[in-house]
C-alpha cells in the first residue's frame, strides 16, 4: 500500500514502554511495523522471531537491538525467560495464528495478532480460550479503530450529524499477483479476498455503527481458468443488515485495481472515506446540505497507534478496545457469508446483539 520507509535505530528503552518481540519478517513487519516501534511512546521492540537467521540478526540491529535478541521459530519459548519481553506481535500466515498465540499464552505473553484472527470460527474461539485461561490479554490487530479519521467519520455517524443512518456501502479491491503468494493458498490463508481486505469492509461499518449484524447474504465469483483462483476466490459482494435498518452493501476483490472507500447515507448527510484503508493519506469528507466538509487530522502512524493502545491496557491491566472476541465476531460474519453464497446467496442469520459495541473494551485514548 505504501513505500516502504527508511529505518531508524530506537530510542533507549523507557521503563513505562511494553516490551514486544515481533514474530514474522515479512513486508508489513519490516516497512510498517518495525518503524513505528521506532516512535513509541508507550511501546518498544524488544526481540524478533523469524525462520531465517540471517533477516532476524539483520533486522535486530538495525534497530538498535542485539544478536541475542534475535530469535527462530523453533526458540520461540525461550522468549518466555525475558522479563523485558510483556507481549508479542504475531505477522504470520493466518493458518499459524492460532499456533503461536497458544505457544505465547503458554509462556505468559500477552498476544497482539494481525488479522484476521484465524482461518475459522473455531481456531478463532481456541485463540481467546487460551489467553483467557492464560491470564494474558489477546488483542485483533484492527488499526482501522485507532486512527482519528476513522474515529471523526464514527463520531458523525453515531451523533446524529447525518441523521438517520440508511445505507452504507464499502469497497475493498486490489490486483493480487501470483508471484507464490500464501494469500492464495488456500490451507494458509483460510479464503481469497474475503478475509485478507473484505474483512476491513466488515469490520469498519460495525465500528462506524457500533452495531452487530442480525443478517448476512453473499456471493462468490473466479474468473474461470485465472491460476491464481485455483483455491481461494477472487471477488465477494455481501450484504448485512443491522437492527437499526442500516443495510450495508460490501465488495472485494483480488481481481481490480485498487480502490478503498467507505461511503455511508444518512436522513440529512453523507459521509466519504476515500481512500479508507490506506496506512497513510485517508481522506474523510463530509456532506449536510449542499455543504460539503473535508475533515482534517493531524496525521499519526496508524501502528504506532495500535501497539501504544495495547501497551497502555497491558500496563493498566484491562482488556483493549480490539480483544480477541472482536476478531472472533467477524470470524462468525465471514463464515456466514461463505456459507450464503455456497447456498445460493440465501440469507444467513446470525446472533442477534443489540446493544453497542458488544465486543469491544473501553474506548481508546484520543489525542
Amino acid at each position: 500500500m505504501t513505500e516502504s520507509r527508511e529505518q531508524t535505530a530506537l530510542p533507549q528503552p523507557k521503563p513505562e514502554q511494553t516490551g514486544y518481540a515481533v514474530i514474522g519478517l515479512g513486508k508489513l513487519t519490516l516497512e510498517e511495523l518495525l518503524p513505528a516501534f521506532a516512535v513509541g511512546r508507550a511501546s518498544r521492540l524488544a526481540a524478533v522471531v523469524s525462520g531465517d537467521p540471517a533477516e532476524a540478526r539483520a533486522a535486530a540491529l538495525a534497530y538498535g537491538l542485539t544478536e541475542a535478541d534475535a530469535y527462530s521459530y523453533d526458540d520461540f519459548e525461550k522468549l518466555g525467560e525475558r522479563d523485558d519481553v510483556h507481549a508479542v506481535y504475531i505477522v504470520l500466515p493466518n493458518s499459524l495464528h492460532r499456533e503461536y498465540t497458544e505457544r505465547a499464552a503458554k509462556i505468559g505473553k500477552h498476544v497482539l495478532c494481525e488479522k484476521p484472527l484465524a482461518t475459522s470460527v473455531e481456531d478463532a474461539e481456541a485463540m481467546v480460550r487460551a489467553c483467557k485461561d492464560a491470564g494474558v490479554f489477546l488483542m485483533t490487530a484492527y488499526r482501522c479503530q485507532y486512527t482519528p479519521h476513522h474515529w471523526a467519520a464514527r463520531d458523525a455517524v453515531q451523533s446524529g450529524r447525518l441523521g438517520q443512518i440508511k445505507l452504507m456501502h464499502s469497497v475493498n479491491v486490489q490486483v493480487e499477483p501470483n508471484e507464490g503468494q500464501w494469500r492464495l493458498r488456500r490451507e494458509l490463508a483460510g479464503g481469497g479476498s474475503l478475509p485478507d481486505v473484505g474483512l476491513y469492509c466488515v469490520n469498519t461499518v460495525r465500528f462506524l455503527l457500533g452495531e452487530e449484524p442480525y443478517e448476512v447474504s453473499g456471493t462468490l465469483y473466479s474468473t474461470p481458468g485465472d491460476e491464481r483462483f485455483r483455491e481461494v476466490e477472487e471477488s465477494v459482494t455481501w450484504q448485512m443488515r443491522f437492527p437499526s435498518g442500516v443495510v450495508a452493501q460490501c465488495a472485494c476483490s483480488y481481481g481490480a485495481a485498487t480502490a478503498r472507500s467507505i461511503d455511508v447515507f444518512g436522513t440529512e448527510g453523507r459521509l466519504a472515506i476515500d481512500p479508507a484503508f490506506d496506512y497513510q493519506n485517508l481522506r474523510l469528507t463530509v456532506q449536510t446540505g449542499q455543504d460539503v466538509t473535508e475533515v482534517r487530522v493531524p496525521p499519526e502512524d496508524q501502528f504506532r497507534l495500535e501497539t501504544d493502545h495495547f501497551s497502555r491496557r497491558i500496563q493498566e491491566g484491562c482488556a483493549p478496545y480490539t480483544p480477541g472476541e472482536e476478531g472472533l465476531q467477524d470470524q462468525k460474519i465471514m463464515a456466514a457469508i461463505y456459507q450464503s453464497a455456497h447456498e445460493g446467496g440465501r440469507p444467513v442469520a446470525l446472533e442477534r446483539f443489540e446493544g453497542r459495541d458488544v465486543f469491544r473494551g473501553a474506548a481508546p485514548e484520543r489525542s
